[in-house]
């Protein structure tokens, strides 16, 4: 009912910036909660960033806070991660996530119902 696709990802070096966009179709945009999370080889996924209809209000992973920044622009239904001062911690395959309604339970991965197919974010000097 609601397909996300992630871009953006490459190979960055230590300090380096990248911004990762989620492109969606198929539903109301406005509606939903939108989050990231990363996934490291071998680990469950992990609550990155979400925020809600708006955007107005967001919440971080104490590992990304004062670094990543999310962001919509509902009007071209797109989700937006802004990473700066990348380490080499921060190498996962990142995925955005959709739910309908306000962020509730957004730190569970299953809590949302709608995934991307993931895009690789390395960090390397």
């Amino acid at each position: 009912q609601v397909q996300l696709v992630e871009s953006g990802g490459g190979l960055v070096q230590p300090a380096g910036s990248l911004n990762l966009s989620c492109a969606a179709s198929g539903r109301v945009f406005s509606l939903y909660s939108i989050g990231w999370f990363r996934q490291f080889p071998g680990k469950e996924r992990e609550f990155v960033a979400v925020c809600n209809w708006s955007g107005m209000t967001t919440y971080y992973a104490d590992s990304v806070k004062g670094r990543f920044t999310i962001s919509r622009d509902n009007g071209k239904n797109t989700v937006y991660l802004q990473m700066n001062s990348l380490k080499r911690e921060d190498t996962a395959v990142y995925y955005c996530a959709a739910r309908l309604g306000p962020p509730d339970d957004y730190r569970t991965a299953t809590w949302y119902k709608y995934w991307g197919q993931g895009t690789q974010v390395t960090v390397s000097s």
